[in-house]
């Protein structure tokens, strides 16, 4: 009889120790959605200033067509990228498309003196400290997910579920691309 009790005791703790794992993989996937969210509504803020971005500098740069048409390029790219994949270079080239534009705003002083394109680039360099910020919290979510799915006893109940508990991808970017942007107010 005592070891039904027993018994019963240990499938009781087992249980117990399944959901919480359980648990707590359902948390980390969910925190590493609400990161990658973050950062998509900071990509979605930096594609609505680059229209604003091109028409501002198109009034003073009527000779820097091509310059502000791979901008819109650039920038269309991005924002049909599907795949986490897809993003990063779409997303650096974008960068770097606007690293363009920034050097042709050197050649203009009277637009670097404008107070619209003042503001913009303070809200543009704010967009690209806000996606650094939030690329690293989403790969920090990424790594702590990653490593409770993949060491014991997380990986148990991970593959056991592994339609539930995928690996997630990291968003990498170039951050010399990324560094382009942020100097435009200078």
């Amino acid at each position: 009889m005592w070891y039904l009790i027993v018994t019963g005791a240990v499938a009781a703790v087992v249980l117990i120790v399944l959901i919480l794992l359980f648990n707590r993989l359902v948390r980390l996937r969910n925190k590493v959605d609400t990161a990658w969210h973050q950062i998509d509504v900071q990509l979605n803020r930096r594609h609505e200033l680059v229209p604003r971005l091109v028409a501002i500098v198109q009034g003073y740069a009527i000779h820097e067509k091509e310059v502000l048409t791979s901008v819109t390029a650039a920038r269309s790219q991005a924002q049909s990228a599907a795949s986490l994949k897809a993003k990063g270079p779409a997303e650096d080239g974008l960068s770097n498309a606007l690293g363009g534009v920034m050097l042709v705003v050197e050649s203009y002083p009277g637009l670097k003196a404008d107070e619209g394109f003042e503001k913009l680039a303070d809200e543009l360099t704010h967009t690209e400290t806000a996606i650094a910020g939030a690329r690293k919290y989403y790969n920090g979510s990424v790594m702590q997910y990653d490593n409770a799915t993949q060491s014991f006893p997380g990986n148990i109940v991970a593959g056991a579920l592994k339609g539930s508990f995928q690996e997630r991808e990291y968003f990498e970017l170039d951050d010399n691309a990324m560094r382009l942007t942020p100097d435009v107010a200078g």
